[in-house]
């Protein structure tokens, strides 16, 4: 509930003023996530390969932007507790999150929404352990993984 609340509570854009984030284009969403871990490595590139319209751009949370955004918006840079969204302007992380993408990827994913009838403190439980365990359950790379070439252009470094 912290975290969504933090995120609540931030101005649209703010990002732009603050001098700690490098600017990056922001005329479409960005997914911070975590670049070596497994699993979040394979929904990205699932993300990427069902959003055909090119609305997702990547970036890892090692990253500088990645790690700047994360600062910026009082997430812990080394658990990497949660993928983060910038929408229009606007964070969303954990299953706020997943449930907007699910959404606009629409097909099989739409299914990802019926968590969102969970009350707020049992979606973030569920979220909060598979995070946690990522590691363990789906494995951990020593580098973030390289980019299928036909979307390489959607990541930002």
């Amino acid at each position: 509930m912290i975290v969504r609340a933090k995120l609540a509570a931030a101005e649209p854009f703010s990002y732009r003023r603050d001098p700690l984030v490098p600017p990056f284009p922001d005329d479409k969403a960005l997914i911070v996530y975590d670049g070596v871990c497994v699993l979040c490595s394979h929904l990205m590139q699932a993300i990427a390969r069902r959003d055909t319209a090119g609305y997702y751009r990547f970036t890892s949370a090692q990253s500088p932007l990645g790690q700047a955004l994360s600062q910026h918006y009082g997430l812990d840079t080394e658990t990497l507790e949660t993928v983060l969204l910038i929408e229009q302007g606007r964070p969303w992380a954990k299953f706020d999150m997943v449930t907007r993408v699910a959404a606009r990827l629409g097909g099989i994913y739409r299914g990802l929404q019926l968590f969102a009838i969970l009350p707020r403190a049992a979606q973030d439980g569920c979220y909060d352990r598979l995070a946690r365990d990522r590691y363990r359950l789906f494995g951990r790379s020593d580098v973030c993984m390289l980019p299928d070439p036909s979307w390489r252009a959607r990541v930002i470094e």
